[in-house]
């Protein structure tokens, strides 16, 4: 008995991720007549239509939506696999890569990686999300290729992960405020009104425990999930900051910076995949152009 044509699986994927049949052809390299031969051979498979006409374009039914993520992992799976292990042509390399960083890093680093990407590989997208947790999901079901972050507990054991580069923690102000002027000892820190960055595995909680030690305490006045937010807060207010140093360089143009009058570590970035990605070469090579966009921006910036 034979089995199913997995080779409908890749025209099933162009199908959903470009929702049109020309389109679909042209990824493909096929001809609109035989794509619509091959949409006519998926809508018998699956026994569902896929793919309906609404006014002049098609739209996708429940079930194609529901399945559409699935498919198309496992296709990227099955490239993966056949690929080459050791070789991959930058040129013709035509693949989307999503990167999960804060909203620092993407700032900071994305505009070096992106130029590099260009260079190299002209047909690679580079989507970057944000980061809000430790969670390593994404990287195991394959909807994150790379992430950035402190390793922590809460990383999976199976996830591989490269050190970037040290940052530590500064207090920044608005150009003009107190804060700017003279040394900012602890209780003048303390005395400020703070915008605080919540978030998992921050870290930040060490700065209120040195605070508390010699009897002072942050007055806390509002908090956001990201640093260019807190940052955005602190440019146009009297509000203090307290953001990573090296992630936040773009972000703090124009803005005081100090460093911080309590004794807190530094903490190591690192780059972040899972190991089914180690040999895949493009994979490979996307993770040495973001060590080297790192590199290239942050050799220059304090402490680099």
């Amino acid at each position: 008995m034979s089995g199913p044509d997995l080779n409908l699986l890749f025209t099933l994927d162009a199908l959903l991720q470009q929702g049109s049949v020309a389109g679909a052809g042209r990824k493909l390299g096929l001809s609109p007549s035989a794509m619509s031969r091959a949409l006519a051979r998926l809508r018998t498979v699956t026994g569902d239509p896929l793919l309906v006409r609404a006014g002049r374009g098609l739209v996708a039914t429940p079930r194609a939506e529901a399945m559409r993520d699935e498919v198309h992992r496992l296709v990227e799976d099955a490239r993966a696999i056949l690929r080459p292990a050791d070789t991959v042509d930058l040129y013709r390399l035509d693949r989307t890569f999503v990167l999960r960083t804060s909203d620092g890093f993407a700032e900071t680093i994305g505009p070096a990686l992106i130029q590099r990407v260009a260079e190299e590989a002209p047909h690679v997208r580079i989507r970057f999300i944000r980061k809000l947790d430790k969670d390593s999901t994404g990287l195991r079901d394959g909807e994150i290729d790379l992430e950035t972050g402190v390793v922590g507990i809460s990383i999976g054991p199976e996830v591989r992960a490269q050190a970037l580069f040290e940052d530590r923690y500064v207090g920044v102000v608005r150009a003009g405020h107190p804060l700017a002027r003279g040394k900012v000892s602890a209780e003048r820190y303390a005395g400020g009104r703070h915008v605080l960055v919540t978030r998992q595995g921050l870290g930040l909680g060490a700065i209120d425990e040195a605070l508390e030690m010699i009897g002072l305490a942050r007055t806390i006045v509002t908090t956001v999930d990201g640093f260019a937010a807190a940052l955005a807060l602190a440019r146009g207010s009297d509000l203090v900051s307290t953001v990573p140093e090296r992630h936040t360089i773009g972000l703090r143009d124009g803005m005081e910076t100090f460093a911080l009058p309590v004794e807190t570590d530094a903490f190591t970035i690192s780059l972040l995949w899972h190991p089914r990605m180690e040999g895949d070469a493009a994979h490979r090579w996307l993770r040495q152009l973001v060590r080297k966009a790192c590199v290239d921006v942050l050799q220059v910036a304090p402490g680099g």
